[in-house]
């Protein structure tokens, strides 16, 4: 008797890396795209602009995690700076012109690129107090996971729909909540909007180019911000979760390529590129298949994916016109309640620096404005000030009380480090 098993066996594995690919670059691309447009708008990008700023991006991220996977046989994928995105819209106070703002993207992707060709820039970025950078996070992701319930408030035939299938889906199959949630999102957006999205020109994906103006106030407030969060939001993140599954990512190559992907992107609206954590996370693992050495085909799967999807930028960037701006913001809000609940731990995992890390933490979310210069930047500046000088009061204090335990600065016993999973 002929056997047929290994045949089957070898089909059945190519189709699991294939489907694993191609899911992760539908999940990556629908969990947070309205986040995208959303931030693009924030920043004075046209519909046109947005259209064409979505789909650089995308088809580069997709182009970049063929060519990197390809390259390097490992499951490299790469992704849109989602908490850059949502600091674009905590970033737009005023009126901002779009030429400008990507100015401040081209800044982020060379200083992105700096990183990968000088590793002592990437070293002295990653050490940026995880407290203050978490803080920092979390509070730019803060209002945008106040928007779900916004929504629901304003528009209930909208919102209410959206998070109530997102929490069904979250209890039976987790990765497809926030997809589905949105798919409810479209289907109420349909049923309550006049008009035809198809027969809309701007559906037709096309590049649109954008003379550059680097504004040095708008490269503070917004370029600097953008390339730390995307360094410390997610590429950091990004590395960590590769070398969890056993890949030893070479960081100056990935980084310069990114960097170097990102600053051409913004040429044409992208903001930035960068090391996918959560996307990683499915074509990086046993999912994807047992052996390792054959995973990276999953990665090239995705990137596959995230060019062909690209080329729905128009339709999706018209979708969210026609929707109110806090219904589409709301979307975000549900992809990114995970990452604002991981900030927010990470922030305060350390007792001695909790004061600065809510500092820093208030001061992003309030959304304020000083000489031109956002939120995010002076919330850095203040939870470093605090840190700093709550650091040296430590050092000049008195003795530990009697009884040999120095008291921790909250009047309690040291809390016991909790296991790293």
């Amino acid at each position: 008797m002929t056997r047929i098993i290994p045949a089957q066996r070898a089909t059945t594995t190519i189709f699991q890396l294939l489907t694993t690919g191609i899911i992760a670059g539908i999940a990556g691309f629908a969990s947070s795209f309205t986040l995208v447009v959303a931030g693009l708008h924030a920043v004075g990008a046209s519909d046109a602009q947005a259209a064409s700023g979505l789909l650089i991006v995308t088809v580069m991220m997709g182009l970049v995690t063929i060519g990197l996977a390809w390259r390097y046989r490992m499951p490299i994928t790469v992704a849109w700076s989602t908490p850059g995105a949502a600091l674009l819209i905590v970033a737009a106070q005023g009126d901002i012109e779009f030429q400008a703002a990507v100015g401040a993207f081209i800044v982020c992707g060379v200083l992105i690129m700096v990183c990968g060709l000088v590793p002592a820039l990437g070293r002295l970025i990653t050490r940026i107090p995880q407290p203050i950078a978490s803080a920092m996070l979390a509070g730019i992701l803060f209002p945008i996971c106040l928007a779900p319930i916004t929504a629901s408030v304003d528009y209930p035939w909208l919102g209410l729909p959206m998070v109530v299938v997102w929490l069904i889906l979250l209890k039976v199959a987790p990765r497809w909540a926030v997809p589905g949630a949105l798919v409810a999102a479209i289907v109420a957006i349909a049923l309550t909007t006049e008009g035809n999205l198809l027969g809309d020109a701007a559906v037709v994906p096309q590049l649109t180019p954008v003379v550059p103006i680097f504004d040095p106030i708008l490269i503070v407030s917004l370029g600097i911000p953008l390339f730390i969060v995307t360094m410390a939001g997610q590429n950091v993140p990004g590395f960590t979760v590769m070398r969890t599954y056993g890949y030893a990512v070479p960081a100056g190559p990935v980084l310069t390529v990114t960097g170097a992907a990102s600053a051409a992107s913004a040429f044409f609206g992208g903001h930035a590129l960068n090391l996918a954590a959560i996307t990683a996370a499915l074509t990086a693992s046993e999912e994807a298949h047992d052996d390792p050495k054959r995973r990276w085909i999953a990665s090239v799967s995705a990137g596959a994916t995230y060019v062909v999807i690209g080329l729905a930028a128009g339709f999706a960037t018209a979708l969210v016109s026609v929707a109110p701006p806090i219904v589409v913001v709301a979307i975000a809000g549900l992809a990114v309640i995970g990452a604002l609940i991981t900030s927010v731990r990470t922030a305060l995992d350390a007792p001695e620096h909790r004061i600065a890390a809510i500092a820093t933490f208030l001061v992003a979310a309030s959304g304020v404005t000083v000489i031109g210069i956002g939120s995010a930047f002076w919330a850095l500046i203040v939870g470093a000030v605090i840190m700093a000088w709550l650091g040296w009061r430590r050092k000049v204090a008195p003795a530990p009380v009697p009884g040999g335990e120095e008291p921790t600065p909250e009047g309690t016993k040291p809390a016991t480090p909790e296991k790293k999973l």
